[in-house]
């Protein structure tokens, strides 16, 4: 049972920030080492999906763990309100179609889980549906796992509420920050108590393939943490460059 009110946003008191940066680069290195591996392989592939809170950092995670990696091999799709066409379609059709081909790294910024996060506090949606979409959901990600040798890291970037005020005055604050303003993100962020009710179930139901708590106060830590579980994941994967038969050298 998940728990976050139990689980620090941020870094043990006796981690050196600067070590953890040092120990980042080799990670984001190994990682750009392992993609190129898994994309000559071609016969796996890995998704990524970075939920949270608004301000916890989906966009920077995104950045760091994968800096290193080519553009190749790896694709960003990010999750906002449905257009009319998605709308038109059941929820999982406009998700479907970015999961990712075989050698191919693919990450979501905000994901699936939307349909029954949003759309439940808002209570577009009735308690029937949300149990529906979560069975639906459990059922996509294990036909991706199961039938498309597909590897799923869920990532939980955990904010608290006060570092969420501090990120979304920032945006008020700091010019260069301003093009993330939305007055919308403060109406949400008044929505907390409702939204970690509906995380805490979606992260205790949506659960067979377990997700990961990421602290996400401390942009270097939270940094960390997330690449150092893409790293151990790519290992466990452990893709491999395909080597050439006797036949296939001969000219």
């Amino acid at each position: 049972m998940i728990d976050l009110s139990k689980i620090s946003t941020v870094a043990p008191d006796n981690i050196d920030k600067n070590k953890i940066k040092k120990k980042l680069k080799k990670l984001q290195d190994y990682i750009a080492e392992m993609q190129e591996k898994m994309y000559a392989e071609k016969k796996q592939s890995l998704l990524v999906i970075f939920q949270g809170m608004d301000s916890s950092g989906k966009d920077g995670s995104t950045d760091n763990v994968f800096r290193e990696c080519s553009p190749i091999a790896i694709n960003v799709k990010g999750y906002g309100k449905p257009t009319e066409e998605e709308f038109a379609h059941d929820f999982l059709w406009r998700v479907h179609q970015h999961a990712p081909k075989k050698g191919m790294i693919q990450v979501f910024v905000r994901s699936h889980y939307e349909d029954i996060l949003v759309q439940r506090v808002h209570k577009w949606i009735s308690e029937e549906q949300v149990d529906k979409r979560i069975n639906a959901i459990n059922a996509f990600e294990e036909l991706l796992a199961f039938d498309n040798n597909t590897t799923i890291v869920k990532c939980y970037l955990h904010l608290s509420q006060a570092h969420q005020q501090e990120k979304l005055q920032e945006r008020i604050d700091k010019p260069e920050k301003n093009w993330k303003h939305n007055s919308n993100d403060w109406k949400e962020a008044k929505r907390w108590d409702e939204y970690r009710d509906a995380y805490h179930d979606v992260l205790n139901r949506c659960n067979s393939i377990p997700w990961n708590i990421i602290p996400a106060d401390q942009r270097w830590y939270r940094n960390y943490c997330a690449a150092k579980l893409v790293a151990e994941t790519l290992e466990k994967m452990n893709p491999q460059f395909p080597i050439m038969s006797i036949e296939d050298l001969k000219v």
